[in-house]
């Protein structure tokens, strides 16, 4: 009988209990992979929605909300004076409910800016002009407002027309309804307000040189704060909540998974005394029976840290396809993440074995004659 052998002998000695400790861990890992996975693909989606738009700097106000705070529009006239900033587009984005969507991104662009470039029309048409009464969808937003050309779509108090289904690049433009700035403005009461700036820096520009433009807005600005377009929304307030949200919620998970494994690694040790006994009697030095049930302990995570990310990835699918998020995110289901959750899983499992581990060391190959 192998080393190996007598360590899953060990856990198969009660499957029932074994399972269910396995259950637990799968579902403290499970959560792990979806509420990180989500937080992060949150932040992921708005990045690349500005990477589409072409956007290198980001001025808004984010603060505990998941849409930035309105400031006044002449700022953009403020910024695009300033040396080193190429093109700027005034924006107004929202997050509201939309007839039978919850959730849905209203994205109000400055009319003619360069945030309007990067849509491709898959159907219909662009609008006129900037006041008229019309929108048009991205090609999930359409999918989930079940609209066609033609229909039209209420925003606050008033029907808009949809002109044109378009695809913009990227998973957020795509779930997003779009109009011209003006006319939302007047639909929302927000004349002369606006949330977002986007900018396009000179060509060129290197990363460290884009920061320093970062820091000269900041200077001459003080409604609002530039920040480079990847860093926005990993910065904000809600963004930071979220995801220490996340993890925390996550951690409560674990906890209780740890307690279940050291739950059982106990069980198996007072159960196998005897047994333990027996090889200590044979020659077994003490650490060895450590590295038993430190590797049984292991093995547990490792079996439950496999579960907890099949189940955390099928449940994020099943979320993905929900109304509330559909088209507003795509979850961060990366290896590094899988990687990260099982390793999560085998640090967990070890360090709840340390206890029953060091209990069964204490053991004396005398208590092999009892029982």
């Amino acid at each position: 009988m192998t080393f190996f052998t007598i360590i899953v002998r060990g856990l198969w000695r009660r499957p029932v209990r074994t399972g269910l400790t396995l259950v637990g861990i799968s579902i403290g890992i499970a959560a792990v992979v979806a509420l990180v996975g989500i937080s992060r693909g949150f932040e992921q989606s708005w990045a690349m929605g500005m990477k589409a738009r072409g956007t290198d700097i980001v001025v808004s106000n984010m603060g505990s909300a998941l849409a930035p705070k309105p400031f006044s529009s002449s700022v953009r006239d403020h910024i695009a004076s300033i040396p080193g900033v190429a093109a700027t587009c005034a924006i107004f984005v929202d997050l509201t409910s939309i007839e039978d969507s919850s959730m849905m991104v209203v994205s109000a662009r400055e009319w003619g800016g360069f945030s309007w470039k990067n849509l491709k029309l898959l159907s219909g048409r662009m609008p006129n002009d900037s006041m008229e009464s019309a929108v048009v969808l991205g090609q999930n937003a359409a999918e989930v407002l079940k609209k066609k050309i033609g229909d039209t779509v209420q925003i606050e108090a008033k029907e808009l027309s949809v002109v044109g289904i378009v695809d913009g690049g990227a998973l957020v433009e795509n779930g997003s309804v779009i109009l011209s700035l003006p006319l939302y403005q007047e639909i929302s009461g927000n004349e002369g307000k606006i949330n977002i700036i986007d900018i396009r820096a000179t060509p060129g520009m290197t990363a460290e040189e884009v920061k320093s433009l970062c820091a000269k807005i900041n200077t001459l600005i003080p409604e609002a704060r530039a920040m480079p377009a990847g860093d926005n929304v990993g910065n904000s307030q809600a963004y930071r909540f979220i995801s220490a949200m996340s993890w925390g919620t996550s951690l409560l998970a674990v906890i209780v998974g740890v307690l279940g494994v050291m739950n059982t690694m106990l069980m198996t040790v007072f159960e196998r005394k005897q047994e333990i006994c027996i090889l200590l009697a044979i020659g077994w030095k003490r650490s060895r029976i450590i590295r038993m049930v430190l590797l049984e302990s292991a093995m547990l995570g490792f079996l439950g840290g496999i579960g907890g990310v099949i189940i955390g990835t099928v449940g994020v699918k099943i979320l993905e396809t929900l109304p509330a998020i559909h088209g507003l995110l795509e979850p961060d289901l990366s290896a590094r993440l899988m990687v990260i959750s099982v390793a999560i899983a085998v640090i967990v499992g070890v360090l709840s074995g340390l206890y029953p581990a060091w209990r069964s060391s204490r053991l004396t190959p005398s208590l092999a004659m009892q029982g």
